[in-house]
């Protein structure tokens, strides 16, 4: 199998953490489970079966569930027992465009809050192919300034697959158009995020294999869905080809095994070159939404320990 190592060598701003043995029996029972269903999510008709795949991340002790409005754009705050004030974090749910919901994702999204202690908000954002691109980024700049607009002085944005690009297209956005908005944010957390729409990173090659969710035919089918014809190269669309000048500071993680693994590197490499304070984080093993193994899996408990460190340290600057 190709690895990270073969296809990058290794780089100041990435990190490689190694396959632990004790993973390696969890992830070969997953594998079993989910290769032979291998791109048959598609459309509509996946979001029950998605969402049933989410609500079923370990829920974390200590935190409360509240679903909300805020900016006009309908959530749910995750909040734990400990919430600092005025630290908050939006996290921007996976689901390629199509799938996903903010009920579905609040157990993932409260192991940040009990992580970085802040309560965290997860829009619901309007979905393809009902609401095409650009009604998502949207509603999450909606919410964003909807947060501001409660007077919380200190916001990060996080994302997971999906949500990762609406998260670092929010990032780039802001970053951009310096307002009194924009002084709140203070960093970013972008998980297996889809950086480029036109899809053309190598791993959809080099990991279609070791990718035992997402074909290639699959995931354009459902980018086509939410383009509506729109040029994937529009950087609105693909982060990968924004300006990130002047970027928050963000840390990305990936799996080893994605096929959108290049999507990740690639982005980073991007905001490095515009001297962005940037870090990549590639699990060996690992496989798309790896985090939602929280309590099964130790690279997952890893991983959510890192980006609670990240996030704290970027509320206490």
């Amino acid at each position: 199998m190709v690895t990270f190592l073969e296809d990058h060598g290794t780089a100041p701003w990435s990190v490689l953490h190694p396959f632990s043995t004790e993973d390696q029996a969890a992830m070969a029972a997953m594998r079993a489970i989910a290769e032979p269903n291998k791109g048959r999510l598609q459309g509509t008709a996946a979001r029950s079966p998605f969402d049933a795949v989410m609500e079923g991340v370990t829920a974390p002790a200590g935190v409360v569930y509240e679903a909300d409005h805020v900016g006009g754009i309908p959530g749910w705050w995750c909040r734990p027992e400990d919430a600092r004030p005025h630290h908050t974090v939006m996290h921007i749910h996976g689901g390629w465009f199509n799938w996903g919901s903010a009920q579905a994702f609040r157990h993932l999204a409260g192991h940040i809050a009990a992580q970085t202690r802040a309560a965290v908000f997860v829009p619901d954002y309007q979905l393809a192919p009902e609401h095409p691109f650009p009604a998502a980024a949207e509603d999450i700049r909606a919410c964003y300034i909807g947060l501001t607009e409660r007077g919380l002085s200190k916001i990060a944005i996080t994302g997971d697959s999906a949500g990762g690009t609406l998260a670092l297209g929010l990032l780039a956005h802001l970053a951009a158009n310096s307002d009194g908005a924009s002084k709140a944010l203070v960093g970013g957390v972008a998980l297996s995020p889809v950086t480029d729409l036109s899809l053309s990173g190598e791993s959809w090659a080099t990991r279609a294999v070791a990718d035992p969710y997402f074909t290639k035919p699959q995931a354009t089918e459902l980018v086509r869905s939410y383009l509506h014809g729109h040029d994937p190269a529009d950087p609105l669309a693909s982060p990968l080809h924004a300006d990130l000048e002047g970027l928050a500071p963000i840390r990305v993680h990936v799996g080893d095994d994605e096929a959108l693994l290049d999507d990740s590197v690639r982005f980073v490499q991007h905001a490095i070159a515009a001297g962005v304070d940037a870090r990549l984080d590639v699990w060996e093993g690992m496989v798309h939404g790896f985090l939602g193994g929280v309590g099964r899996l130790a690279a997952s408990n890893e991983a959510l320990q890192l980006i609670g460190e990240f996030l704290s340290n970027r509320f206490a600057e």
